[in-house]
């Protein structure tokens, strides 16, 4: 059964060249504003895919903490599997959909580590129960139960009680240095408006329209 042909025409907006901010990234934070105004559920969240050395893929959500002109900034355990993805290979991508918008970012680049200082500022901001959790889970490797989990995140807790939780020397932060973005914009008949920015030496960014 096409679940997808019963979901609506696909109406909802259009993408025109000259309506795009010629900065990919300004014109992403708008997109990304109209999703947080909206009743989207967690706009921020993301796919991103990295991939070992020898190009196995893998793929999983995570939220996006901060995007600047640098590019796309988001926090992990860099002993996970896509931490060791990203020190064997930085090729990396994310991905973004709003469907309320009938909208979807793909975002294509390079990984870099972030700073230790910016790191740390960032681990402060976040709740006491997620820092005492950083240092709880050895992310990605078998554990031999729940209860173990949660016996480990007791033991913690009783150990930092009314002392401050420091950063765990592998939760890092890593930014997608964007080298391609790309707008897909939802329109009948599956004929959707796709608008790809590139970077050219040179020229800086060019807009490409790219066939549905």
């Amino acid at each position: 059964m096409d679940k997808a042909n019963k979901k609506g025409a696909h109406k909802l907006g259009a993408l025109r060249e000259i309506d795009m901010d010629p900065d990919p990234v300004i014109q992403f934070r708008k997109w990304y504003e109209d999703a947080f105004r909206s009743k989207s559920i967690q706009p921020d969240a993301m796919t991103v895919a990295s991939a070992t050395k020898d190009g196995k893929p893998s793929a999983r959500m995570m939220l996006l903490k901060d995007v600047d002109s640098e590019g796309f900034v988001f926090y992990t355990n860099r002993e996970s599997r896509k931490g060791e993805n990203f020190s064997q290979n930085p090729k990396a991508a994310i991905v973004f959909w709003w469907p309320l918008f009938e909208r979807q970012v793909r975002v294509e680049g390079i990984i870099e580590k972030i700073s230790d200082n910016e790191a740390d500022s960032y681990f402060k901001t976040r709740p006491r129960g997620s820092r005492l959790a950083a240092w709880a889970s050895n992310q990605s490797r078998v554990v031999s139960s729940r209860e173990a989990l949660d016996h480990r995140f007791s033991e913690l807790e009783a150990l930092y009680k009314g002392r401050d939780i420091s950063r765990p020397p592998y939760w890092v932060g890593y930014r997608l240095r964007h080298s391609t973005i790309e707008f897909w914009q939802g329109r009948p008949n599956r004929l959707h408006d796709r608008l790809k920015y590139r970077q050219v030496d040179g020229e800086g960014w060019i807009i490409e329209r790219l066939s549905p």
